[in-house]
């Protein structure tokens, strides 16, 4: 069935931790920068490095923020089991042997020495702290060395892109000012970072299921909600390096068998809540995510986490046989003694033949009383919610009822919502459901060509030796517009591009 990206998520998965994967699977680091130093928002730096986990070597992604950006909204220094006569004593030893969040781990120090004019200089360390989710590590401490004197070596793992002197601070220096953002501010900062626009959508997406998700936990709508921990830069940081990694190994399936979870407790901004908190339940409920509870203590999806596989999920079901082509480590800023906190990402060969295979619904519905417009509504909405394909097909009904017939192709995890706005958007009473249908399908992948008029993206589709490109409309519509030529000219020129 092609090329999938398989997401092992049994020890957790976090928004720094899935760029770190991607990163170590081979993600586009220049596409990556390019997007890191155009966003439009101060008080960070990101540094990606190489940390051991449990002694396995992983890719590290690290947003650092000032002490004015910095927030506290998810102290899992406070992570207690579930009973209270426990929670003194799991209280204890997290405080002292492995403290989450922005606390010390004095026996395990991570470092990543980088390399200047060839040469290994262990004497001369640059400290930088962790930091997920919105959480700054101050004393758990990531060794670094910058690269010096401007010299560049690409064998160096460590890179740092600087929006503000760094500066490095501790917990106890007082209450810090929280930034609180509503989804306009958000979608802003994404609009103005340079990246694809594939990309871009991506990103929003991601961003709109955290927003939904918390949304609904607080009972507001979604303008009406100030995000203070995803609207936190960190965490929109995150969700950016998520897209533009992603966009940048073009892969279409993405294999999400279950998502592990903790138990016990969390404070944040509202008070002590329980694990999974109400966001990361939320994205799970909304799109039918697997989910596993373990019995390890701890908050190992949080909301990002969570969103990112939601966003990206094809499939639930690893092939039955399948060839591993490359694994991605990415790791997690938590040490917990059940589980080590690591993400993989594996990029798996399913195929079978010269196309792929993969089962999809079917929904129909014959409607006889809704206007064109309403059913051209409808049908963008259908395809923003996650529809691989609506289209309507003339016909008559009883007495001889001009109507139409409304289909929807969806993946099996997507049926419920595409119902709903069936049953919200239109006049129909009833819908058919045809599932699983079996449908084969040409390899394909999205990508962008350079033409005489501009970057356009183009869905390249692969049948043995021959490559067929197919520009899309969006792209095109924009480079012609820009370049006051006709439509035709620039989408010849797309898929005619070499």
């Amino acid at each position: 069935m092609g090329k999938s990206l398989y997401l092992e998520a049994s020890s957790g998965i976090a928004g720094d931790m899935f760029v770190a994967a991607l990163l170590d699977l081979g993600a586009d680091r220049k596409a990556l920068d390019k997007a890191l130093s155009s966003i439009p928002a101060k008080g960070f730096t990101v540094e990606i490095g190489r940390v051991q986990k449990a002694g396995i070597d992983c890719c590290d992604f690290n947003v650092v923020l000032d002490k004015d950006h910095e927030n506290h909204d998810h102290d899992m220094a406070y992570l207690y089991g579930p009973l209270p006569e426990a929670r003194e004593a799991v209280h204890e030893e997290h405080h002292h042997h492995h403290e989450e969040e922005g606390h010390h781990h004095e026996e395990e120090e991570h470092h990543c020495h980088c390399h200047e004019e060839g040469h290994h200089h262990e004497e001369e360390e640059h400290h930088c702290h962790c930091h997920e989710e919105g959480h700054h590590h101050e004393e758990e401490e990531h060794h670094c060395h910058c690269h010096e004197e401007g010299h560049h070596h690409e064998e160096e793992e460590h890179h740092c892109h600087c929006h503000e002197d760094h500066h490095h601070h501790d917990h106890g220096e007082g209450h810090h000012h929280h930034e609180h953002r509503h989804l306009k501010d958000v979608e802003a900062v994404i609009d103005g970072t340079d990246m694809t626009e594939s990309a871009r959508m991506l990103a929003k997406k991601i961003f709109r299921i955290v927003a939904e998700a918390e949304s609904k936990a607080h009972n507001l709508p979604i303008e009406e909600v100030h995000f203070h921990e995803v609207g936190a830069i960190d965490s929109i940081v995150d969700i950016i390096s998520a897209a533009v990694c992603f966009d940048s190994l073009h892969i279409k399936n993405v294999i999400v068998p279950k998502l592990s979870e903790g138990r016990g407790t969390v404070r944040c901004q509202h008070g002590v809540l329980p694990v999974p908190v109400p966001a990361t339940l939320n994205i799970v409920t909304a799109y039918h995510m697997p989910l596993e509870i373990m019995d390890a203590k701890g908050e190992y999806v949080t909301p990002t986490g969570a969103a990112i596989a939601a966003a990206l999920a094809t499939s639930h079901e690893l092939p039955a046989s399948f060839t591993v082509l490359k694994t991605g480590l990415g790791a997690g800023k938590r040490d917990y003694k059940e589980r080590t906190n690591i993400l993989r990402a594996i990029l798996i060969d399913e195929a079978e033949g010269p196309w792929e295979k993969d089962q999809v619904v079917k929904l129909e519905s014959d409607i006889d009383d809704a206007s064109g417009e309403v059913l051209g509504y409808t049908m963008k909405k259908l395809m923003d919610a996650g529809a691989l394909d609506v289209h309507f097909t003339p016909i008559y009904m009883k007495k001889n009822r001009p109507a139409y017939e409304l289909t929807v192709i969806c993946k099996e995890d997507r049926k419920e919502a595409m119902e709903n706005i069936l049953f919200s958007e239109t006049t129909t009473i009833g819908i058919r459901e045809l599932a699983p249908l079996m449908r084969s399908i040409l390899h394909r992948e999205e990508k962008e060509v350079d033409t005489a008029y501009g970057r356009v993206q183009v869905k390249e589709v692969t049948l043995g030796s021959e490559k067929r490109r197919y520009p899309e409309y969006e792209s095109v519509k924009k480079r012609a517009e820009e370049k006051q030529v006709p439509f035709q000219t620039v989408f010849n020129a797309a898929k005619n591009s070499r």
